[in-house]
């Protein structure tokens, strides 16, 4: 059994330009994901600004992004963060959630998210509030599936520790209010999961009324920390087992959109090859059917660098590197390269500003 896979676009960080999500919609669709969800941080009209419509511009690239994700084959969603709209929900907020479902609704949805992650969660009533926007806006939306995350979408208490205490009985009280046919992402016991297995989601299940969808944060390297990393082995913690018990699996992708597709890749492996899957071979597998085979080669010899070593205690190997890469026509190289450069790592007041 497989469950439906799909991608979150939901990280802190650089938005991928047009060219890169096309790549990624592609190669993703071709490996039987089903689903994508647009929804950076960085889309102020998704959350800062979420009151606020988009632009002229980005409507018109959300609109072709719409069609080409449908006619790749998969279902194509759109993810709100409504900021603010919990506490007061009032007659303004409702009347600016209305606004905001009938835009994304023009651009051509199949899927609605509302989202609630990496927001202040120590509120009173929370729960029923955010029950309260979801049920509301799935009462609205042309979309035919319906998705929430919540504040506190992981039992990892760094949650807590950031965003305030989680409200006593927080997850129960929400699935019991949120409408049955309401989706729910979920990260896993940890925001990001080393490990998934089956008695945690049956535990989580039990508590929200419902399988939940997972959040996967692997490829994921948002943030000031994970930024100075590239996130490109094969899944690995994931058995096919747990198939039955969600809704589906999607993943949050990493900032390079060429190189995170290999380990998008090996997700699909996992469910497809069962109890025959091995990570080692794998990534050498979807290495190749990304970068080709010498390309990938390479890139299996740097694999320690990139992702254990990472980008501030390479020194004077890094100038090896970037000599190594820079001479590949190919743009999963020059990830490796504006990498290299520091072009893609973060800080901390960038996830602030987002």
């Amino acid at each position: 059994m497989i469950p439906e896979l799909g991608l979150i676009e939901g990280r802190f960080g650089r938005i991928w330009t047009e060219a890169e999500r096309g790549h990624v919609v592609q190669t993703l669709a071709a490996a039987g994901y089903g689903f994508y969800h647009y929804g950076p941080k960085a889309d102020r009209a998704l959350r800062r600004a979420w009151r606020q419509r988009h632009d002229p511009e980005q409507t018109a690239m959300l609109h072709r992004l719409s069609a080409d994700v449908r006619a790749a084959g998969m279902r194509f969603g759109i993810a709100l963060t409504p900021i603010g709209s919990t506490h007061p929900y009032d007659d303004d907020a409702r009347a600016a959630l209305a606004r905001r479902v009938a835009d994304l609704d023009a651009i051509g949805i199949d899927d609605l998210a509302i989202l609630f992650d990496d927001l202040r969660g120590d509120m009173p009533g929370l729960a029923a509030r955010q029950a309260d926007v979801v049920n509301f806006c799935a009462g609205l939306t042309r979309a035919t599936r319906v998705y929430t995350c919540p504040t506190y979408y992981s039992d990892d208490p760094v949650l807590d520790l950031v965003f305030g205490d989680r409200p006593a009985g927080y997850l129960g009280e929400l699935g019991r209010r949120l409408d049955p046919a309401v989706l729910v992402y979920w990260t896993g016991e940890e925001v990001c999961s080393r490990a998934i297995d089956r008695a945690h989601l049956e535990r989580v299940a039990r508590e929200l009324g419902r399988p939940v969808c997972l959040w996967d944060n692997y490829p994921v390297n948002d943030g000031a920390r994970m930024s100075r990393f590239l996130h490109l082995r094969a899944f690995t913690g994931r058995s096919a087992a747990i198939a039955p018990h969600v809704s589906g699996h999607a993943i949050n992708p990493a900032i390079q959109a060429h190189l995170g597709c290999i380990p998008a890749l090996t997700l699909a492996a996992v469910y497809r090859q069962g109890e025959a899957y091995a990570y080692g071979a794998a990534f050498g597998e979807a290495a190749r059917q990304v970068l080709g085979a010498e390309f990938a080669q390479m890139l299996q010899q740097d694999l320690p660098a990139f992702q254990d070593v990472g980008h501030e205690r390479l020194g004077s190997r890094g100038e090896r590197l970037r000599a190594r890469y820079a001479p590949i026509d190919h743009p999963a190289a020059r990830e490796i390269v504006r990498w290299l450069d520091g072009d893609d790592l973060m800080t901390d007041d960038e996830v602030q500003t987002q």
